[in-house]
């Protein structure tokens, strides 16, 4: 992925399956149509009604699952992850599903998003007794499960989940029964649907489209849903917000394909060019997108700008996820290996260049080079997105603010900094007018933090355990 070269990573998909014959083998497809979500590990583990089986790896979901894998996972009901380390680190103890095994109820867990609480709750549960296996948040949630096993298990999932902070999708599946949760922001994207009579739960609606389900509906922020034998049910466990769904899904993430809270992305992007286009018009010859992600919102600056789109910027997708670069010389020469200008449409053009967003400033750089050395006279860089300003804290790797260019930079100093002829973002009112149509609704809304700074959560807070009761 150009996430490589950008330095932008996203932290995971999570799909889930109950009710079809082949669990497993839909369960790769699902993690396949969302393998741009991670690329560092996967898993996947089934439910036989009567124990868990679990294969997970490091690498892409076609290195994990070979030959047989998918065979040997037996049973109707399954859950999958691709990961993308955020929190915790790499490692293959870290790949999730995670599976905890206990004699009354085992269950299996994958998550999507970032616990801001995580250090608080673990030096709690370690100081109270708790062996933590892996340095993921997401141990933290079995743990607090257990703690409460005195209780129904959808109870005790409701109470764990009252205490942890953050941005989190889940999917927990125990032998007979399969359990789905928003956090109470609706900060992550999760959707179900069915197949036949199985019901499906994905990270993107993608997923759902390459398996043939039909889309049912969002996860509401703040919903459990429990699946089994008996159908779906729906409780919740914390009183309704404002939805804020992480505007960079929009932006960056999601594919193409995929819905979001109704709107489909490849549409929203589109609208984000042609608002751009109104806010920042140029005189220029073409418009080009920085593949992949930013095509749409090119073709919509193309549109509402009445200059021409073309293809000025041509992706290698032969250069591997693994690739190493043997020195220097060839590391400074990433970009050029990965993308190409061609020089046939660029040459003597004034280029409008369509990206999705800076993050560091070094991809746009040695892209404005890139586009000038294939003769492009002026090169004028239009970002589909307002400047990234303040670190992320729910899933996404900009958590050092000094690593953002804009944190440190103006507009027109990141403008001489990347070599462009000129530079302008799309305005935050720009952003939101272009995701968000029915503002009054409790079920819409964006996350606008990592440009305004504005978090919906508390971002360390000083959460304290109940005491245990047996």
């Amino acid at each position: 992925m150009l996430a490589e070269i950008k330095g932008l990573n996203e932290e995971c998909g999570v799909f889930a399956i109950w009710g079809h014959e082949k669990a497993a083998e839909m369960t790769y497809y699902g993690l396949h149509a969302m393998q741009h979500r991670g690329q560092e590990g996967a898993g996947i583990v089934t439910s036989d009604r009567n124990e868990l089986h679990l294969h997970k790896g490091n690498g892409l979901i076609n290195e994990v699952f070979q030959a047989g894998e998918i065979t040997r996972l037996k049973g109707s009901a399954a859950v999958g992850h691709v990961r993308y380390a955020t929190q915790g680190g790499g490692g293959y103890e870290n790949v999730q599903p995670l599976v905890f095994r206990s004699q009354k109820k085992s269950m299996a867990l994958a998550h999507n998003g970032n616990l801001v609480n995580a250090t608080a709750l673990k030096n709690q549960l370690e100081a109270q007794g708790s062996i933590l296996q892996t340095t993921s948040d997401t141990e933290v949630i079995a743990h607090l499960i257990k703690r409460s096993g005195h209780l129904e298990m959808d109870e005790a999932i409701k109470q764990a989940l009252s205490m942890i902070k953050g941005a989190y999708a889940f999917s927990i599946l125990t032998e007979d029964q399969l359990y789905v949760a928003l956090d109470p922001r609706g900060l992550r994207p999760l959707s179900i649907g069915k197949l036949g009579e199985a019901y499906v739960v994905a990270s993107e609606t993608c997923a759902f489209d390459l398996i043939g389900a039909t889309y049912l509906r969002e996860v509401k922020p703040g919903e459990l849903i429990i699946i089994d034998d008996d159908g779906l049910r729906t409780t919740t466990f914390s009183s309704p917000m404002q939805r804020t769904l992480c505007s960079m899904e929009y932006v960056y993430f999601s594919r193409p394909d995929s819905n979001l809270d109704g709107l489909n992305v490849h549409a929203s992007r589109k609208t984000m060019g042609k608002q751009l286009a109104s806010e920042s018009p140029v005189e220029a010859d073409v418009v080009t997108g920085v593949p992949d992600s930013s095509i749409s919102a090119a073709i919509g600056f193309s549109e509402a700008s009445g200059i021409p789109y073309e293809l000025g910027l041509i992706k290698n997708r032969y250069v591997g996820r693994t690739f190493i670069q043997p020195s220097q010389e060839l590391r400074e020469q990433g970009v050029k290996m990965k993308l190409s200008a061609v020089r046939g449409i660029v040459d003597g053009k004034r280029v409008v260049m369509v990206d999705d967003s800076i993050v560091r400033g070094t991809t746009s750089r040695r892209i404005v080079s890139l586009l000038k050395e294939a003769g492009a006279t002026e090169v004028h860089v239009r970002i589909a997105s307002p400047p990234i300003e303040n670190p992320c804290y729910y899933g996404i790797d900009t958590s050092n603010k000094g690593e953002l260019i804009a944190s440190n930079y103006s507009v027109a100093e990141i403008c001489e900094e990347i070599g462009a002829d000129s530079l302008a973002y799309l305005t935050t009112e720009g952003l939101e007018k272009s995701i968000i149509n029915d503002t009054d609704s409790m079920d819409h809304g964006i996350c606008k933090a990592c440009f305004t700074g504005n978090y919906p959560t508390e971002i360390y807070p000083d959460t304290v355990l109940p005491a245990y009761k047996e």
